[in-house]
């Protein structure tokens, strides 16, 4: 290890959503700003997927990756805990953990930088005498929203969702009281008072990463830097737009992909809800006659039914359906679409089935992760949001970006129809509509493009950020 170099200490959540963007904002600062890197990852004890992804990562050695041991909660939490109540004791628990691994590094980080669970170990960064930062692996106006839930556990009666009116965001746009995150839905449960700490947290920070850019949400990052948004709390943590990072494409072989090699261009709608989502059988049956009556061609990671939660699936995929896709969809579908599409048990590359040409759609969970996969490929979107902060993000993606369509109704108050998920399905396959969403998200593409290039907006904004620190190492 170069100790010229400044050396990042990046803190990564267990999750593939939360380790995918922290390590590829790992890469980007070893392979163009000249940092020396350690990602510091709290893993679950239920998802090995997490350690493929380090090990893939391992292969050319770009950085260290210290895999903290995973933390046993059971005597802590409840069995049927939210997700962000287990993520919020995980972390804390890990602390001791964290502090000891990060303590014993040489040479010492020169700064540290969480994700949005690890708020609690920033004080970390204080012991150390380091600068610490915030990495929020998602878009700028669910950050306003995150920053502001304090002064509205103050200021709002009663629950969020049977407010008459949307929550005001200075500088932003509102958010309706259907589209709040999971953790304001009941503001009796945990993980409600583990979110309103990570919000007051978060300014603590000396500095704000955030994986978009500025030409994809230019209002919601000008009220961020807009002392009205929280007074003067946030104005001392400057906002970084570094993104979009995500995950690099591979190689892509196998019948799958042999597969779409014979397609023709953009004829295929990919379907998949993310590593952790879920849906009813009702839903899923759904689905399946909605995708067989649209005639189109489509690869669909289908996950056995939840019986409980949309996020069911987030720590571990087993009930009592089993993997096989005989046992919950249809009676004959697999054999009647057997020559214009695909199903595939509970994974798939999907950074990979993005970017193939044979692909023109993507039904997703409008995870963040998966968001800027579709629009760095040039996909349009069918948006279903699911769980965490996806409402808000298919409300930016349809009424702000213009990248997507959804249902009319919101498909966790309602089963959404095989009539309708056949129409939206040709909407965005065939139709005119469909087009023009597509012409928009080939411009977010190209936007996204020069942004990361060099001397492209966030390129700059993650050099700003290395100068300043490169800066303290030089120092006597």
């Amino acid at each position: 290890m170069d100790i010229s170099k400044p050396h990042a200490a990046l803190l990564s959540s267990p999750g593939m959503g939360h380790l995918i963007p922290v390590v590829e904002l790992g890469k980007r600062l070893v392979t163009h700003h000249n940092f020396n890197v350690t990602i510091f990852a709290v893993t679950s004890p239920m998802s090995p997927a997490e350690s493929d992804v380090i090990q893939s990562c391992m292969s050319p050695k770009l950085f260290d990756i210290v895999q903290l041991p995973p933390v046993d909660i059971s005597g802590l939490v409840d069995a049927n805990s939210m997700i962000v109540t287990q993520l919020s004791v995980m972390m804390r628990e890990a602390r001791p953990a964290i502090r000891s691994a990060i303590s014993a590094w040489n040479p010492q980080p020169t700064l540290l930088i969480v994700d949005l669970f690890g708020t609690e170990s920033l004080p970390i960064a204080d012991e150390l005498d380091i600068p610490k930062y915030v990495y929020i692996a998602s878009n700028a106006w669910f950050l306003a929203l995150t920053i502001r839930v304090p002064f509205f556990d103050k200021e709002v009666e009663g629950e969020y969702v049977d407010q008459v009116e949307p929550l005001r965001l200075p500088g932003c746009k509102s958010v309706r009281p259907e589209d709040v995150v999971d953790p304001m839905l009941d503001r009796t449960n945990q993980q409600y008072f583990e979110y309103v700490r990570i919000g007051s947290e978060i300014p603590r920070s000396d500095g704000i990463l955030l994986n978009t850019w500025a030409d994809l949400q230019p209002t919601s990052l000008a009220a961020l830097r807009d002392e009205d948004l929280l007074g003067r709390v946030i104005k001392s943590s400057p906002i970084y737009p570094v993104g979009p990072l995500t995950r690099m494409v591979s190689a892509s072989n196998g019948p799958m992909f042999d597969w779409l090699d014979m397609q023709p261009s953009e004829s295929v709608i990919y379907v998949s809800f993310g590593s952790g989502g879920t849906l009813s059988y009702e839903q899923m049956t759904e689905i399946a006659w909605g995708l067989e009556l649209s005639q189109q061609r489509f690869i669909w990671v289908a996950r056995q039914p939840s019986i409980g939660a949309a996020d069911a699936a987030f720590f571990t995929a087993g009930n009592a359906f089993g993997d096989d896709p005989l046992n919950y969809l249809p009676d004959g579908f697999l054999t009647r679409t057997k020559n214009v599409g695909l199903v595939v048990p509970l994974w798939a590359p999907q950074a990979e089935v993005l970017c193939h040409p044979s692909v023109g759609g993507f039904v997703s969970h409008c995870g963040w992760n998966s968001t800027l996969e579709s629009i760095t490929n040039g996909v349009p979107m069918i948006a279903w949001p699911l769980y965490a902060e996806q409402r808000i993000n298919a409300t930016l993606l349809t009424e702000e970006l213009g990248v997507a369509i959804r249902s009319k109704v919101l498909p966790l108050k309602k089963v959404v129809g095989r009539q309708e998920i056949e129409k939206m399905v040709r909407t965005i396959m065939e139709d005119k509509e469909g087009n023009a969403i597509r012409a928009r998200v080939k411009e977010l593409k190209h936007s996204a493009e020069k942004a990361l290039s060099m001397g492209g907006s966030s390129f700059n904004a993650l050099s700003e950020l290395a100068n300043h620190c490169s800066m303290k190492v030089r120092a006597p």
